[in-house]
């Protein structure tokens, strides 16, 4: 909904036939950001017809959001990559291509019961979708902060690859040699390695900005 709306009184014409959350959604809002529609006071359905002179109450979706299925699994559209691998990085299942279109994400939500995270409400308004949810920020670590105060997933950092959410695994270093450069060889001793895609990691140059991102992770979700 547009700022100019938002936690005000906003006054729709009544066509008769249109149902309540195709009215809300008409809005601006998606049917998956609705905690609890009200009228008169009283929880209605998104089927519910509205009549002449209603009063409709939008109610937002209280966090954290609990699951029908358990810790949250995600699916993130192709605009999103930042974020999936900040999710990654933390721990969190998170499955991410730059080459998926709409209905193909929408089909890999359903099939693998991931909350599929998007900033593009047409895609929340798809009827098919089993549960998707409107990513707040347009910055990585925003999205990110937004992602884990919404789900609170539970954190596992450094334990997911980030290239490819596989699950890393400890590796010795004579079994990776070949694999590094030489001050890479001189001066690290301990690596992880991705089973489904090969990558090796170790604590690099960039180490201390990705603490910095799973400490603040840490405290949104009050670990």
């Amino acid at each position: 909904m547009t700022s100019r709306h938002r936690g005000a009184e906003v006054r729709v014409p009544h066509d008769g036939t249109s149902s309540l959350g195709h009215v809300v959604e008409s809005l601006g809002v998606p049917l998956p950001e609705v905690g609890e529609l009200l009228v008169g006071g009283r929880p209605a359905a998104p089927a519910y017809r509205p009549r002449p002179g209603d009063v409709v109450d939008v109610r937002g979706i209280r966090r954290p959001q609990a699951l029908p299925d358990g810790p949250p699994r995600f699916v993130l559209d192709v605009h999103l990559g930042g974020l999936a691998r900040r999710l990654r990085l933390v721990g969190a299942d998170t499955a991410y291509r730059n080459d998926l279109d709409d209905p193909a994400l929408v089909e890999q939500a359903n099939a693998e019961r991931r909350v599929l995270l998007t900033r593009d409400r047409g895609l929340l308004r798809r009827r098919a979708l089993w549960l998707g949810a409107y990513v707040r920020g347009t910055r990585p670590d925003e999205q990110l902060t937004d992602a884990l105060e919404r789900f609170v997933p539970p954190l596992a950092p450094w334990t997911r690859c980030v290239a490819c959410n596989g699950l890393l695994a400890p590796v010795g270093k004579s079994a990776v040699g070949h694999l590094l450069r030489p001050g890479t060889q001189r001066t690290q001793d301990t690596f992880t390695r991705c089973p489904d895609c090969g990558r090796v990691y170790w604590p690099g140059a960039h180490h201390h900005r990705l603490e910095e991102i799973v400490a603040a992770a840490a405290r949104t979700v009050g670990g």
